[in-house]
């Protein structure tokens, strides 16, 4: 016999959880390209990173910044 599974139920008093890191994957999947060009831009100094134990981190922020920059020096360039 096979049971259901429901998905949970949120209401407006769930807490929700702000993300202040991503997985290299995430932040890859956020700027479009893929995690080697992400770990190039950590190499280059373009990108922030944290090493939490073994894990290399991303902050939200970090991400932003380097959007923001990119936006500028495309904009100086043109």
């Amino acid at each position: 016999m096979a049971t259901a599974t429901t998905a949970p139920v949120y209401s407006e008093t769930t807490p929700t959880v702000t993300v202040l890191l991503y997985r290299v994957e995430e932040a890859a999947e956020a700027l479009c390209i893929s995690r080697t060009q992400v770990f190039d831009l950590i190499r280059l100094n373009k990108l922030t990173s944290v090493k939490i134990g073994r894990a290399r981190r991303i902050p939200v922020s970090a991400v932003n910044d380097y959007v923001a920059t990119a936006i500028a020096e495309a904009q100086e360039a043109a």
